[in-house]
């Protein structure tokens, strides 16, 4: 557990100095965190994702480096883990053993991310090659489960690889009753431009159908999918359980409206969102994760 005595700098310093003298203390704590348990039927989930930086994702909005200090990103985590209504953090292995040595997942969920090779502008970034958790890692350290991008690009070759690379991950969280939280988007990249994802509800169910069907078994599958207009159609394409992104919105309050309209419909189980509320226009975090926390506890009525 976070020694309270300690100052802010004295925290930090405390962290590297762990990872330089006693590395073992992350699996220690990993092997003492208590843990929660799934959702029960009719409740939803309010997760914090953290796993942008792993792949070079730092800005938000109009500020391009504003998850560049990781002190700054490890105290806008833990104010969010600990508002009321939040269940659990979405996260690459660096952030989740900050957090575990801070003592900040004591009774949350939390999940691995595990494809991060997709680094944001790279001529590269559609080759999500698996870079982060794989199964046995996740298994290890006792997570809830692991996390996976899949986007989709017809013209790209390594889109393949990517697609065979998911199955197996989806197989190998299975195999452990582990959750296999799949992101799976329709992208392409004109003219060798940026890779930009299709969010119309044509493009996001095919993604899902083509996401949905990776792996052995979807027993243990999820689905992180945007929340669009039409979302009825597109919770139409699966039966599974499914998750709604948060992204990088240019309109906090639309996005709001947008999540709490799909929370309403019965496959959508939660949301997973990361810099809209750990970095808001008036940087109120509490504020800002109050306000999601809330539409997901209504929803769970």
């Amino acid at each position: 557990m976070t020694d309270l005595t300690l100052t802010r700098a004295d925290r930090y310093e405390r962290l590297t100095r762990i990872r330089a003298t006693r590395p073992e203390e992350i699996a220690h704590a990993a092997a003492r965190r208590q843990r929660r348990g799934l959702p029960t039927d009719g409740e939803r989930l309010m997760i914090i994702a953290a796993d942008h930086p792993a792949r070079g994702s730092l800005g938000v909005r109009d500020r391009p480096f504003a998850m560049a200090s990781r002190p700054d990103l490890l105290d806008r985590l833990q104010l969010a883990l600990e508002r009321p209504g939040v269940h659990g953090i979405l996260a690459a292995p660096d952030v989740l053993e900050d957090l575990l040595l801070l003592g900040a997942l004591e009774g949350k969920l939390a999940f691995g991310s595990m494809n991060r090779a997709g680094i944001q502008g790279a001529v590269f970034e559609l080759d999500d090659r698996f870079t982060g958790f794989d199964a046995a890692a996740i298994d290890a350290m006792r997570l809830d489960g692991g996390k996976m991008l899949c986007r989709i690009d017809p013209a790209d070759h390594a889109t393949v690889a990517t697609l065979e690379s998911c199955a197996h991950a989806v197989t190998d969280l299975a195999k452990r009753r582990l959750v296999a939280m799949v992101e799976p988007f329709w992208s392409s990249r004109a003219n060798g431009g940026p890779v930009r994802n299709d969010l119309s509800p044509e493009a996001v169910i095919r993604a899902i159908s083509v996401g949905q069907a990776l792996g052995t078994t979807s027993a243990y599958t999820w689905l992180k999918i945007p929340a669009i207009p039409e979302m009825e159609r597109v919770m139409a394409a699966t039966t599974l359980p499914a998750l709604l992104l948060g992204g990088d919105p240019p309109d906090i309050d639309a996005a709001f409206a947008d999540w709490g309209r799909a929370l309403e419909l019965p496959g959508v189980r939660g949301l997973v969102v990361g810099r809209t509320l750990l970095y808001p226009p008036d940087d109120d975090v509490a504020a800002a994760v109050d306000g999601a926390a809330t539409l997901v506890r209504e929803a769970s009525r």
